[in-house]
């Protein structure tokens, strides 16, 4: 890292104690480096509601208090009678901000084309919370803060989608200075509004309990959400877990704000953050293949997350894929079984589902 400036990295290891033993103090002390915010979903309303594909959805939004209202769509399956389990599905960065939840979920009409162009390349063309609500989930996608319904009204035409994503990406760095000018950070104002989600889907008497899948972008903000939130039953992330200490510049270079707040890796490394669930339920896929992290760096994240769950054998899965930056269908059949068995507790009906499953 920083090779231009040889030694710099050791001085600042040396000299800020980065990287120290995550203790079990870390999902308070995470929330204050973050600047985590009291947000919720106020004022929430049903905007419509269609049926298509096996499939009830409703469009949702409210308020957190500031800035557009939040859209989101829940998808549950059309069949289900009574509660079911719900999954707060988080979107991605990807490099697209002018949608957010479309990317990973459809709603009452047509995706546009760049929307299934984006699909091909990084979910295998599905949009993964259809599939996965199903499986027997309530599924939750959401806008966040600078994407989709929440995007800022930035200089040129906002529906041009090359146009604004171009425009976004040079104002990323502004609303990460804006942001720890509040107090506060860009990871931790995401991790406030998905905070804000699933507390929603926990207040509705038809969901019986909330976890959490990403990719990406979307996979650290499920990684910060099972951190904060001790009532996430379930984490899934995917394509997003190495160990700091091994990324390069390259690397660093290729992520946004969303996996850099200040002053994290003075808590732990990366994989302390995504292990602070320990003991509950958390799978992690690697994307061996993947050109944004370095295999060294997985491998030792699989290594201090496996240590870290020592004492909870079973409630840990790391399982390596040979892919690249994505959530393709193997990944996500992998994730889904996964997400059946680690809450089929609450919802025997879940066993079912998955072994009648056709994959």
């Amino acid at each position: 890292m920083l090779g231009a400036f040889p030694g710099l990295a050791d001085i600042a290891a040396h000299g800020r104690d980065l990287f120290p033993p995550p203790g079990p103090d870390l999902p308070e002390r995470l929330r204050d480096v973050l600047g985590v915010l009291e947000l919720s979903a106020g004022d929430v309303r049903v905007e419509r509601r269609w049926s298509d594909a096996g499939l009830v959805g409703e469009e949702l939004s409210w308020t957190v208090g500031f800035g557009p209202r939040t859209r989101a769509f829940l998808l549950r399956p059309r069949d289900a009678s009574g509660p079911l389990p719900g999954v707060v599905a988080m979107h991605c960065h990807g490099g697209v901000k002018w949608a957010g939840k479309d990317k990973i979920a459809d709603g009452p009409e047509p995706p546009l084309a760049e929307i299934v162009r984006l699909r091909t390349r990084l979910y295998g063309r599905r949009a993964y919370a259809g599939e996965l609500a199903r499986r027997g989930f309530a599924v939750l996608a959401h806008d966040v803060f600078a994407w989709g319904s929440r995007r800022f009204p930035l200089t040129g035409d906002r529906s041009e989608p090359d146009r604004y994503d171009r425009a976004a990406r040079d104002h990323e760095h502004v609303l990460a200075k804006a942001c720890t000018v509040l107090g506060t950070s860009f990871a931790g104002v995401l991790a406030s509004e998905d905070l804000a989600a699933a507390a929603y889907l926990r207040s509705r008497a038809d969901i019986t309990s909330v976890s959490t899948v990403g990719l990406s972008g979307g996979g650290a903000r499920a990684a910060f959400l099972g951190a904060l939130d001790p009532g996430i039953s379930a984490v899934v992330v995917a394509a997003m877990v190495s160990s700091f200490r091994d990324l390069r510049d390259e690397h660093v270079a290729a992520h946004s704000w969303m996996l850099f707040p200040p002053g994290l890796t003075r808590l732990a490394d990366w994989p302390g953050v995504v292990a602070a669930r320990a003991p509950a339920p958390l799978m992690v896929l690697y994307a061996t293949a993947d050109p944004l992290f370095p295999v060294q760096g997985m491998h030792r994240a699989h290594h201090q997350i496996t240590e870290a769950y020592r004492g909870a054998p079973g409630r840990y899965t790391g399982a390596f894929f040979d892919a690249s930056h994505q959530f393709d269908r193997s990944m996500q059949n992998a994730a889904f079984a996964w997400l059946a068995d680690a809450v089929a507790d609450n919802y025997p009906m879940l066993r079912l589902m998955k072994e009648s499953q056709v994959h």
